[in-house]
């Protein structure tokens, strides 16, 4: 059987970078069992509510929706069950003094499979003011504008 290669990916949190001002970004595994991996290549996950909380020395994602695998049988898992993650040591006490801090969180970003093994995408985060989101929506709507004018001009000029 073939090695997998590249990166695929299975589900994204798009409103988590409308909703937060992201600060910094990890890659981590995940411990998953065997229904979970067959539900994930088929293209079924949701990261929606998702967070991650680090106790004991250790990070958990909760909250992540991964649906039960349709030819599982009693050995299915549950759709919302916590999910260890894999990190180095490091990583995860640097983590957990800033996720301490007034007002930081830790949220999941996207989920993919990387050469084959899941992989998970979570960002120290930090919530965004309702005139935060408003500036930052009003940045990208001035820019797109301004890239249409661009090349309404080129197509001009070129005909």
């Amino acid at each position: 059987m073939a090695k997998e290669k590249g990166r695929k990916l299975i589900a994204q949190h798009k409103k988590a970078r409308h909703d937060y001002l992201i600060l910094d970004t990890y890659e981590c595994g995940l411990v998953l069992t065997g229904t979970e991996v067959k539900s994930l290549r088929q293209g079924r996950a949701s990261l929606v509510d998702g967070f991650v909380q680090i106790d004991g020395g250790e990070a958990w994602l909760h909250n992540v929706h991964i649906p039960e695998y349709s030819q599982g049988t009693w050995t299915n898992h549950s759709a919302r069950r916590r999910r260890k993650l894999l990190m180095h040591r490091e990583e995860i006490d640097k983590l957990d003094s800033k996720a301490s801090e007034s007002g930081h969180t830790i949220v999941p970003l996207s989920l993919y499979f990387k050469d084959g093994r899941a992989k998970v995408e979570i960002a120290l985060a930090k919530g965004k003011k309702e005139y935060d989101k408003r500036q930052t929506l009003r940045e990208k709507q001035d820019l797109r504008e301004t890239n249409r004018a661009l090349s309404a001009v080129r197509r001009q000029q070129r005909a």
